[in-house]
């Protein structure tokens, strides 16, 4: 790799926004769908491609550049969360004149003050009329993987509760890979509601939650490339790798020492549908021929063969078998044990 400006920090170029609401005429709109914003025509049209809606050229309040928007049909977007800390919050108050404040939550960093909404209007202060207390801003930098381009998108959310749930989901992830590799995820549109004096209020809030892997996955380390781009082909390929192997009934067969034994373990793989009950397929008659061998096998001399008289232990190797006893029933009558 060539060298770099040691104090310059490298980042990916931004593409564009991921919105929650848009300007109709000067009065601003919330969108249950994602609305997508760019200087870019192309991206935005992409994003028509796959979401829906139509693309529209845009112009921000308070400013005199004109970009691209579409409103889009969908609430749930596939996103990656990419190397490094994804998430940029602040509480912030902006006016035409630009930020006129940006605090940590305990120190407002442009006048170095204590935080000024919690100093006048306590733990609640984010209860307060807008306009009149900061609002709490959270920027996740993701990237979309099928716009084009290796930029960055940035979602911003206003909500109050929102933040404190990103924020969860990504220490949590950022524990797990240590700010390393792509986790996939949506970015979800939720309706919410609360109750406060007596009054419901609706709001929107969005969600990040994984995608395509488990959080044992995403706690146990940086996701390779690959998975993170398509989760549900990585997930196939596991659960077939971790899948039960068949067993190789045959090879079982002939490690046995009795026709019994095989005719018991055919009767297993009847049970498993491995065979035919009649027994008239390939296996079963693999079997049936194991089940013959081994009875040669074990047959005594007779006629004027020398007995072998006891073994070692004083017993006599003989087979026992009571008057008029047959096989169970279900093995195939040509592998029955002693079968011609």
């Amino acid at each position: 790799m060539g060298a770099r400006l040691r104090n310059i920090q490298a980042r990916a170029a931004e593409h564009g926004r991921l919105r929650t609401g848009y300007t109709q005429g000067n009065r601003p709109m919330r969108s249950v769908n994602w609305v997508v914003t760019s200087h870019s025509e192309e991206h935005v049209r992409r994003a028509a491609e796959l979401w829906g809606g139509e693309p529209e050229q845009w112009q921000p309040l308070n400013s005199t550049i004109t970009q691209w928007r579409v409103i889009t049909k969908t609430p749930s977007i596939e996103a990656l969360i990419t190397p490094g800390d994804p998430l940029n919050q602040y509480n912030e108050m902006w006016s035409k004149g630009g930020c006129q404040r940006r605090c940590d939550g305990e120190t407002e960093t442009i006048s170095r003050q204590p935080c000024i909404c919690l100093a006048r209007f306590g733990e609640d202060w984010h209860q307060q009329k807008k306009g009149t207390v900061c609002s709490t801003t959270s920027r996740l930098n993701v990237m979309l993987p099928d716009l084009s381009g290796m930029g960055m998108w940035r979602a911003e959310t206003h909500s109050f509760y929102a933040a404190q749930e990103w924020g969860g989901m990504v220490d949590m992830v950022l524990a797990g890979t240590n700010g390393e590799g792509f986790i996939p995820v949506n970015l979800r549109i939720e309706p919410r509601q609360r109750v406060a004096n007596g009054e419901t209020k609706k709001f929107p809030v969005v969600v990040v939650e994984l995608r395509g892997i488990t959080p044992r996955q995403a706690l146990a380390g940086p996701v390779n490339a690959a998975t993170a781009l398509n989760p549900d082909a990585a997930g196939q390929a596991r659960a077939a790798i971790e899948a039960p192997k068949s067993r190789d009934w045959v090879a079982e067969a002939q490690g046995l020492l009795h026709s019994d034994d095989v005719r018991d373990l055919w009767m297993e793989a009847q049970h498993a549908g491995a065979v035919h009950p009649k027994g008239t397929d390939p296996l079963s008659k693999q079997l049936m021929a194991i089940a013959a061998a081994k009875d040669e096998e074990n047959k005594q001399p007779t006629g004027g063969g020398e007995d072998p008289g006891p073994d070692e232990d004083g017993a006599y190797v003989v087979e026992v078998v009571e008057d008029g006893e047959r096989p169970p029933a279900g093995w195939p009558a040509v592998a029955q044990p002693g079968s011609r």
